[in-house]
């Protein structure tokens, strides 16, 4: 690295993101970062090969990191698989956790459909007082909210509805979209992993533009990530498709998107449940109520993964849950082994960043006193908890290798000239 002036401190902004694909409300999301933040740099904490829905990404990690150095950012970190294919708390957790160790981050952006509407100028309320709020509560479980939380477990309910009406019933004066989008919900996660780190990090909510996350249509400019993704693996629309993304994503899109991963996918996930114990499916992360007797008893009824998440899926289980299950049999880790990475220091792996910008990116989070990975070689001077995790994000990488059927080489930094 270049020398440097040692009395400059740079502050930083991140963004905890997937990139699924990167697309033009990501892009106008990091301009609007840089714009209120005042940060000198942007940080993106990305997840890697496997999605937070349980899924393969529709592009290699590098290839999504690179587009979002080009889309604005000026380094984009892997959030480890773990923590990638976690539920919304294990996602934020993790996530947060990474960031509060390195000392330049001092705010957190994300989108959320509250950000505008939720801030009640007679009360003098603004989106993050109401996020923050939402996050003690969730934290402390006062009496009415517990009371109203077990009762809507006990009907049969998911967690996630069940907390959205118990928050509801003990915070009548906020917004009822702050606890009816996923995205709010999540960004409720993320103020409750700051509040648990005690970490000096400041919210900055960001209004999230165009479609909402599910929103599985193409409109003009601004889709939803699965809508783009949808209309990529079914090859429709591809005019309409080509305007919801940057240029440089969409020529990646074309040529490397592949529609026979999730079946790939599929087949290898059917096999681990088959082959499977009950014990070793109670063991993962989120397998809990004896739902391991449910799959197992299904893979007998059933041929296919994509089936057995379908009849599994229920008010009380969502089929993100069954799917982060089925990957997390497939990938070979346990609910012990997440516990044991979120207490852990584990290691920063920079998967992409801004050339012209490399010097201050890496000097910056390297003050995180973690390992700095920036090539293969790195990780072999890992320990503990760092080492297995990393070991575990490997074997993930060579399966998303297997069922992409393409051979990126998953290793080291990419310096990307804008």
């Amino acid at each position: 690295m270049k020398k440097h002036d040692s009395e400059k401190r740079n502050t930083v902004c991140a963004v905890i993101c997937e990139y699924n694909p990167f697309h033009n409300g990501h892009k106008k999301q990091l301009e609007e970062m840089r714009e209120k933040s005042g940060c000198d740099l942007l940080l993106c904490l990305m997840s890697g090969n496997f999605v937070q829905r349980g899924e393969a990404a529709i592009l290699d990690k590098h290839t999504r990191a690179i587009h979002a150095v080009r889309g604005g950012a000026d380094g984009v970190l892997e959030l480890p698989l773990p923590f990638s294919v976690g539920n919304a708390e294990t996602f934020a957790t993790g996530a947060v956790k990474l960031l509060s160790a390195i000392p330049a981050v001092k705010k957190l952006a994300f989108g959320c459909e509250c950000a505008a509407s939720i801030g009640d100028a007679e009360r003098g309320c603004t989106a993050t007082e109401n996020i923050l709020a939402a996050a003690r509560i969730s934290l402390e479980e006062p009496p009415a909210f517990k009371k109203i939380l077990h009762a809507g477990l006990d009907e049969g309910l998911s967690f996630a509805k069940a907390r959205f009406l118990a928050l509801k019933s003990v915070m009548p004066q906020a917004d009822e979209g702050l606890f009816s989008s996923p995205n709010n919900m999540l960004a409720v996660e993320y103020a409750k992993a700051v509040l648990r780190l005690g970490a000096p990090i400041e919210l900055l909510p960001l209004k999230r533009t165009g479609a909402d996350d599910g929103d599985e249509r193409l409109h003009e400019n601004f889709s939803s990530a699965s809508a783009i993704r949808k209309a990529v693996l079914q090859g429709g629309m591809p005019e309409k498709t080509e305007a919801n993304v940057p240029h440089f994503v969409w020529r990646d899109l074309r040529g490397q998107a592949d529609g026979g991963s999730a079946a790939r996918l599929d087949s290898m996930e059917y096999y681990a449940l088959a082959s499977s114990s009950a014990e070793r499916l109670a063991a993962c992360p989120d397998c809990t109520e004896g739902l391991e007797n449910r799959l197992l008893s299904l893979a007998e009824e059933h041929v296919a993964a994509a089936d057995i998440v379908q009849a599994a899926t229920s008010r009380r289980y969502t089929s993100a849950r069954i799917r982060r299950i089925l990957l997390a049999r497939t990938l070979g880790f346990s609910t012990q082994d997440v516990k044991e990475f979120l207490q852990a220091p584990l290691y920063l792996n920079v998967l992409a960043v801004d050339e012209e910008k490399s010097d201050a990116f890496l000097r910056t989070v390297a003050e995180s006193g973690l390992p700095l990975l920036t090539r293969r070689k790195d990780a072999e001077d890992l320990t503990d908890a760092a080492r297995a995790c990393f070991a575990l994000n490997e074997r993930a990488d060579r399966i998303y290798r297997a069922v992409s059927r393409k051979q990126p080489d998953l290793y080291g930094t990419r310096f990307v000239k804008k």
